[in-house]
C-alpha cells in the first residue's frame, strides 16, 4: 500500500514540473538559421549573438527538451554533480569544425540545467578572442 501511494506521488510530481515549464517567446530569433549551422561553422549562429543574449532571462525556467527542440542537438551535452545538465551550443567556426576533437575555445552559449531538468543559468564564453 504504502509502495502504491509513494507511486502516485511520484507521478504527480513529474506531471507538476513538466506542466510547470515556460514556453519562451523567441520573436526576431531565426531558429532554422541557428539549427542549420552545427557547430557554428558556417558563420551563421554568431550573426544572432546579440538576440540570444538579449533573449537570456526568457530562456531561464524553459526545460532541457524545450531547449534542445528549439536549437537542436548541442554541440556538448555534460552531466555534473548533483544531476545538473550542461548544453553546450558553439557560436563561430574553431577546432572543433571538421574534426573529432569536440572540445574548443571558440565563443559559445552554455545552457546549465538544475536536476528537474529546468535552465537555471545562461552563460556566453568568449573564446580565445
Amino acid at each position: 500500500m504504502l509502495y502504491k501511494f509513494r507511486l502516485t506521488i511520484f507521478c504527480f510530481l513529474i506531471v507538476l514540473v513538466n506542466s510547470c515549464t515556460k514556453t519562451p517567446d523567441l520573436k526576431g530569433f531565426d531558429l532554422e538559421k541557428w539549427k542549420s549551422d552545427k557547430g557554428g561553422c558556417n558563420g551563421l549562429r554568431i550573426s544572432q549573438l546579440a538576440e540570444i543574449k538579449a533573449l537570456k532571462q526568457e530562456l531561464k525556467g524553459v526545460s532541457s527538451n524545450d531547449i534542445m527542440t528549439l536549437f537542436g542537438a548541442p554541440d556538448i551535452q555534460r552531466l555534473s554533480e548533483r544531476n545538473q545538465e550542461f548544453f553546450v551550443y558553439y557560436m563561430e567556426k574553431g577546432p572543433h569544425c571538421g574534426s573529432l576533437r569536440p572540445v574548443s575555445n571558440s565563443k559559445s552559449v552554455i545552457f546549465r540545467f538544475s536536476a528537474i531538468k529546468l535552465a537555471t543559468e545562461i552563460t556566453f564564453q568568449n573564446g580565445s578572442l
